[in-house]
């Protein structure tokens, strides 16, 4: 076998599950992410399967981002026996422990003594990288490794990895970059994401290799006029959102919508003495209920050295746009369902981000029990709805016509909410961001191997690259992993 090589144990048959091992000789290899299969591609009890593949010799586990359909497979690889360092971005690594806690709580053992020991495991193994720099992994007489993290703007922390492997008597170096998740433009709180100087192999996702996504630079207004209309009715906006990155985009939007209207109403006395500025924004609640968000928010908020120069700005003139003062967060149940009840027997408007994000569990679903009909109120989806999920079936109602009922949790419910999906939100790059990465890199890639992707969005990206390619007369061979 000529080294170095790819094997892939996930995140080839659909957009989740990413794992790639790197093959430096036969003794020696690298992990990049150990993820969970998820939906469609997950076989039915996958939090509690096995790892599925011979870990000897795996030297180091690197992430690229703590998303579960990267991370969410290390227990078992822990299980398995792995003990080498898990190598991440600084960020990740302060959210890592978060997100997999949560998972463990409800997938594995909510049992404080199991999770206490898995969470001290893992907190032993986690090593933290600086963005930019290389870091040593492997140094021997054969072969010698070396990686540096890149910022990927998908969420905070997230990276792709470049690695660099050296064998002696051969130059160059072989230079292999896995993209991990690579984020759209324009994300208000991350920075751009800059290409590799340099890529021999590239494994790249192509999570929307076969679309492009609305635009984004008009999301924010959209956003202030749902809100608008929702408060005309004195109705509850529900915003189904996941913890980690869409949430916090939402919270930093929110804050500036209110930060702007709250300069309108500067020198008005009360709201009828301006009638052109409707209803009371000043006094309309944002409501967080979600524990694990709230501990994300709050971890985001600390990494404020993390976001791009715009959301920095913004702190050094005394806003806080991740805890302003009409943002409210629930944390016990008791809590939670004091609030459902309120909002639905009073005609407060409110606005409401719960998880999870695909209405298939968690606390937005008592919300959308108690709410859904209701006209006065709204459900805003920001993201994605994968097939069979409640999410899909509320999303898929959107100016539909007569009787529409949906079933949660095994009961019936009328749908007459108003339903609203607002583009601009995905955190992934389109078919137009992916190409664009792959032709910024100066020296082009002698090899690409697309994963994390359906085979339609796979095969279309595949096409569109080779057409660049071919207009370029620059000669890149484009494969899609099996």
């Amino acid at each position: 076998m000529e080294y170095p090589s790819l094997s892939h144990h996930g995140g080839t048959r659909g957009v989740t599950g990413s794992c790639h091992q790197l093959h430096l000789d036969e003794a020696q290899s690298l992990l990049v992410d150990c993820g969970l299969e998820q939906g469609a591609d997950a076989a039915p009890g996958a939090e509690f399967a096995p790892i599925g593949f011979d870990i000897g010799g795996i030297q180091a586990l690197i992430i690229t981002h703590v998303h579960l359909d990267h991370v969410g497979r290390i227990p078992a690889l822990l299980a398995a026996g792995f003990r080498g360092p898990i190598l991440c971005s600084e960020p990740s690594a302060k959210l890592l422990p978060l997100v997999l806690e949560d998972a463990y709580k409800l997938g594995i053992s909510s049992d404080p003594v199991q999770v206490g020991r898995y969470l001290a495991l893992l907190q032993r193994l986690v090593v933290a990288l600086p963005f930019e720099q290389w870091h040593t992994v492997v140094e021997g007489q054969g072969v010698a490794c070396s990686v540096r993290l890149q910022r990927a703007g998908h969420l905070l922390g997230s990276a792709y990895v470049e690695c660099d492997v050296r064998y002696p008597g051969v130059e160059p170096s072989t230079r292999v970059v896995f993209s991990g998740d690579l984020g759209a433009p324009c994300n208000p709180l991350l920075r751009a994401v800059q290409p590799p100087e340099r890529a021999d192999v590239l494994v790249l996702e192509s999570t929307y290799g076969d679309r492009l996504h609305a635009p984004r630079d008009d999301r924010q207004q959209r956003l202030e006029a749902v809100i608008d209309r929702a408060l005309a009715d004195n109705g509850t906006i529900l915003i189904p959102a996941f913890s980690l990155g869409r949430t916090q985009e939402l919270l930093y939007e929110i804050e500036d919508i209110l930060h702007r209207k709250s300069l309108l109403n500067q020198g008005k006395v009360n709201e009828a003495s301006a009638p052109e500025l409707g209803v009371n924004w000043s006094r309309l609640p944002i409501i967080l209920d979600s524990p694990l968000a709230q501990r994300i928010t709050k971890a985001y908020s600390e990494l404020h050295a993390y976001w791009n120069a715009e959301a920095r700005q913004r702190l050094g003139e005394g806003r806080d746009p991740l805890g302003f003062g009409q943002l409210l967060c629930v944390d016990t149940h008791a809590k939670h369902q004091q609030v459902v009840n309120y909002l639905k027997s009073t005609g407060r408007p409110a606005i409401v981000i719960a998880g999870n994000g695909m209405c298939s569990g968690g606390r937005i679903v008592n919300y959308l029990k108690a709410m859904l009909g209701d006209p006065r109120h709204e459900v805003v989806f920001v993201g994605y709805q994968a097939k069979g999920t409640p999410g899909a079936v509320i999303q898929a109602s959107e100016g539909a016509e007569g009787f529409v009922q949906l079933d949660l949790d095994g009961q019936m419910y009328e749908l007459r909410a108003k339903v609203i999906t607002l583009g601009g939100y995905s955190g992934h790059a389109d078919q137009s961001g992916l190409v664009k990465f792959v032709e910024g890199i100066p020296c082009p890639p002698k090899r690409v191997v697309l994963v994390h992707g359906e085979q339609r969005a796979k095969t279309a990206l595949k096409h569109e690259l080779e057409r660049r390619v071919s207009e370029s007369n620059r000669s890149t061979a484009y494969f899609i992993a099996q």
